[in-house]
């Protein structure tokens, strides 16, 4: 498969593109194959600060993902191939800027159909970001119901 990786860290020039062998869904994983990606703070942080893990010629970034299942492994309950997901992967696991991706399903959802994969890739991280903003930072009140504003 295509992908975008690095092997030493350092600027945005050392991204290349690679040839990686295709990845096998096993256990909770999900096969995505990537539709659309996008670039947070945290890609541009690991790729100055560290390289390939031993034993790895290559290091892949790209956490915020949406795409279409292809595969699943064993032990997953929750997904189908042909399933359109969205999630933001783990850091300590290959990145998706990748035609093919594994996560763990346990940290994936189905993608709202309302929004286009592009749409989709760009809001795992920051929603995150405001959900912590919101209710762990601000403390706003979790159980309002409909309609009502948050305090």
């Amino acid at each position: 498969m295509r992908a975008i990786g690095y092997a030493s860290p350092g600027p945005a020039s050392v991204l290349e593109d690679i040839d990686l062998p295709d990845p096998v869904a096993s256990g909770r994983d999900l096969l995505v194959e990537v539709r659309a990606i996008s670039v947070n703070p945290v890609d541009t942080k690991l790729r100055v600060r560290g390289g390939a893990e031993p034993g790895q010629q290559y290091k892949v970034l790209g956490w915020d993902v949406a795409g279409v299942v292809r595969a699943v492994g064993t032990d997953v309950r929750g997904f189908a191939p042909g399933d359109e997901v969205w999630y933001a992967g783990s850091v300590v696991r290959p990145g998706a800027n990748s035609e093919l991706h594994l996560v763990d399903e346990r940290i994936a959802a189905k993608k709202p159909a309302s929004l286009d994969f592009s749409a989709a890739a760009a809001m795992p991280l920051t929603s995150i970001t405001a959900w912590e903003l919101l209710f762990d930072r601000l403390g706003a009140a979790r159980d309002g119901g409909e309609g009502q504003a948050l305090r």
